[in-house]
């Protein structure tokens, strides 16, 4: 029999292992502590275990990370780390230092079904879902990894955001034990306000999250239309953005904050104009308690897309904030070593050929609106970018 990676339980399950090992439910949570504050992975070295629990876990137990194929370091501090997951896949995560606190982004998947439009990850595909073990393996290497080369025991993550690679609602039963011992007392001692899953709208896992184990929501919208958001999140034809306002709002009632926090990503001449702004105000403001952080557009070659001028971002943010809309502009950090928001690909074997799904009939942007259209996209304007005049609609290009 494989002998079980201890990292994929949260203290409940930890507690059922020792529970058929014959051990009571202290010897769980010593032995949980050992794991995830101290970052020990030999039996050896856990003093205050009995020696026969000791001598039954290195027959049938191991404590093991995951792989690291990489390690990049950013002008910035932020640092990625690219892990094998076997099988020709690879998953990476960033740690954000800011004055304020230490941000991990951790991935939940091996690459992404979604195939929203403008992110990397759902360019490359999916392969399949992370284990519990693997999505807190990367938070284990990088918190015990980092307080050595700082030579101290002083815990350096603060928060953690599921924000890397997959949508972490589509792998609900590996993400909920890994929550839990990031919350843990005994574990990484998490604030609920510091744990944050972000998702492009899968509104039955959201209305789970919030009975299981409701931190803070981050929600991709994107869009201020289905129309739009149907060609930029796909997932928005089977969730529209009426039934996942809906969700947020009921989330709410047991969320850590009282927010919800859309992110919106910029993108140049598709969802950046005034009118799209006034549109986000009339849905949102009086609806939905929120903040909304627009995300500046970190390009890559596949995506055809563009990132909105700052003076675009800005106006357009302005336009959110005078209504009375709480808006923060994100600060792009780690885009010197591809760590930026949307930027994160691995190495994904894709079972879901991404490149064909990917390539689509362009979606022409009127007045803030949008519509499928089979016609090209018009020759004045170049792919992604606005057009010469009013009369020339922008258009998203075949990827």
């Amino acid at each position: 029999m494989d002998a079980v990676n201890l990292l994929g339980f949260d203290l409940q399950g930890l507690a059922a292992y020792c529970d058929q090992l014959g051990e009571k439910r202290f010897r769980a949570t010593q032995l949980f502590r050992w794991i995830h504050q101290k970052g020990a992975s030999d039996f050896s070295q856990m003093s205050d275990l009995a020696k026969s629990l000791r001598d039954k876990l290195a027959g049938r137990a191991h404590i093991a990370g995951l792989p690291v194929i990489s390690e990049h370091v950013s002008a910035d501090g932020t640092i990625k780390w690219l892990f094998d997951v076997g099988q020709g896949n690879a998953v990476e995560a960033v740690f954000i230092p800011e004055d304020d606190r230490a941000t991990l982004c951790i991935s939940s998947q091996a690459g992404c079904a979604v195939g929203c439009r403008f992110c990397s990850t759902g360019h490359q595909g999916f392969s399949r879902n992370l284990d519990t073990w693997e999505i807190l393996a990367q938070l284990w290497h990088a918190e015990h990894s980092l307080r050595q080369r700082r030579g101290s025991d002083e815990r350096v993550i603060s928060n953690v955001v599921m924000m890397g690679m997959g949508e972490p609602l589509q792998n609900y039963g590996a993400l909920v034990p890994a929550l839990r011992a990031m919350l843990d007392d005994h574990g990484y001692g998490l604030s609920r306000r510091r744990v944050t899953v972000s998702t492009s709208g899968v509104v039955p896992m959201i209305d789970r999250l919030r009975e299981d184990v409701p931190v803070a929501l981050a929600v991709s919208l994107h869009a201020p239309t289905d129309p739009l958001r149907d060609q930029l999140v796909p997932l928005n034809r089977k969730y529209p953005i009426a039934e996942l306002l809906d969700s947020c709002n009921r989330y709410l009632e047991a969320a850590p904050r009282d927010f919800i926090t859309f992110e919106y990503c910029m993108l140049d001449g598709v969802n950046d104009s005034p009118e799209q702004a006034r549109e986000l105000i009339r849905l949102l403001k009086g609806k939905v308690p929120c903040k909304i952080n627009l995300i500046p557009f970190n390009p890559f070659p596949a995506s055809g897309l563009k990132r909105s001028s700052h003076e675009r971002v800005k106006a357009f943010a302005d336009i959110l904030i005078q209504s009375g809309i709480v808006t923060t502009v994100r600060k792009t950090r780690g885009d010197d070593i591809d760590a930026a928001c949307g930027q994160l690909a691995g190495e994904v074997q894709d079972r879901t050929r991404a490149h064909l799904r990917m390539v689509r009939a362009p979606v022409v942007v009127h007045r803030g609106a949008a519509t499928s259209a089979g016609a090209a996209p018009s020759a004045s304007s170049a792919p992604g970018t606005a057009p010469t005049t009013s009369s020339q609609p922008p258009t998203i290009p075949r990827s």
